[in-house]
């Protein structure tokens, strides 16, 4: 049995470490060449259209749950929505350049494809409710404070700091001619040691517990009891006070799946898992109130229920396999590249190794 495990772990493994190679590096370009300056400008209008675009363009940022709390209020304090805010704070964490790459390993093109798309309708749904809700406090235009951000680092994700980048950057060399260099620098630094280390341990429970799911779970009892409504209700209800970031959740989601829970059970769960904690639930009814947390909770658990019912009846009309999906990747990816992808991964995820390797990162 201990085999089997370690086999489901290590293949796992193999078969995520280039996608996730390959997801940090546009992580860290992202984080470089994105100013946040920017980004505000671009998150702001109220209705529909402002909320769409906030949740679009979180999507793909590298940020986890407790790093997207102070973006998102710096945004509110700033002048933007509530609902684009609301929106930009679910859309961000949910899903990212990282964790999408590393859904296509493990959980194949289509699953992908749904998460990413229910990450985005869950930002936009939630934040149309949360924009119906009355202000009962003015938002400060001053950046946020020191507790707002202990308050988002409670979880105790962002382990390097909640922005995502504690190191300060430098703006000046980034303006001069070497201001790509020192950009490029301070994105790979980010990718490869801020987030990295904010993932590594999350990853490696995700690996533990999908190969504990395969190997000691029968298929017949998950597939009997891991599906319809109440499954579904009973795992966004559990999801939206616990925090798990988007790229850990893949393995434990694709254990689900080979053990036999429905497609749209384990989307529910790679939907509300990522996209909120208790960090998140606190800072919103101090800056939003109480009505605004009530419509948060109601969007994301009704919203993510609905789209995993939706998608287990698209499988269920197409016919689809989604089994045979899971690490179709692999096919793409040579053996050799996968072992040189997890021997780098492992290398910079051990903080000495990583000091040696990239001591002007470090």
């Amino acid at each position: 049995m201990g085999m089997i495990i370690l086999n489901t772990i290590m293949d796992l493994a193999l078969t995520a470490a280039p996608w996730l190679l390959l997801g940090l590096l546009i992580a860290g370009l992202i984080k470089g060449f994105l100013s946040e300056a920017r980004m505000k400008s671009w998150v702001g209008g109220e209705g529909f259209k402002g909320i769409s675009r906030a949740a679009v363009i979180g999507a793909p940022l590298p940020l986890c749950s407790c790093g997207a709390i102070p973006t998102g209020l710096a945004l509110y304090r700033g002048g933007a929505g509530r609902g684009p805010s609301t929106a930009f704070m679910i859309g961000t964490p949910g899903i990212g350049v990282d964790s999408l790459a590393i859904s296509y390993a493990l959980l194949g093109p289509f699953m992908m494809v749904a998460r990413a798309a229910g990450a985005v309708t869950t930002a936009v749904t939630t934040g149309l409710l949360v924009n119906l809700s009355r202000p009962t406090v003015t938002p400060s235009p001053e950046s946020p404070d020191s507790s707002a951000t202990e308050d988002s680092c409670s979880s105790g994700c962002c382990n390097t700091g909640c922005d995502g980048d504690p190191k300060p950057e430098p703006q000046a060399a980034a303006a001069g001619v070497a201001g790509w260099r020192v950009r490029l620098a301070s994105g790979m630094r980010y990718a490869f040691s801020d987030l990295l280390d904010d993932i590594s341990t999350w990853i490696l429970a995700g690996l533990i517990l999908a190969g504990a799911l395969v190997a000691l779970v029968p298929p017949e009892s998950l597939s009997q009891w891991g599906s319809g409504p109440l499954a579904m209700l009973v795992m966004a209800l559990i999801g939206v006070p616990l925090y798990i970031c988007a790229t850990a959740a893949t393995p434990v989601a694709a254990g689900m799946l080979m053990a036999g829970v429905s497609p749209g059970t384990a989307l529910v769960f790679l939907l509300a898992g990522p996209i909120t904690s208790m960090a998140t639930l606190g800072v919103l009814r101090r800056e939003m109130g109480n009505q605004a947390l009530a419509l948060y909770m109601t969007g994301i658990v009704t919203t993510t229920i609905a789209l995993g019912l939706t998608l287990d009846l698209i499988v269920k009309a197409s016919g689809l396999d989604l089994v045979q999906q899971l690490g179709a990747a692999r096919e793409l990816t040579p053996m050799w590249l996968e072992i040189t992808a997890l021997v780098i991964l492992l290398a910079v995820a051990i903080r000495p190794v990583r000091r040696v390797l990239m001591p002007r990162w470090s």
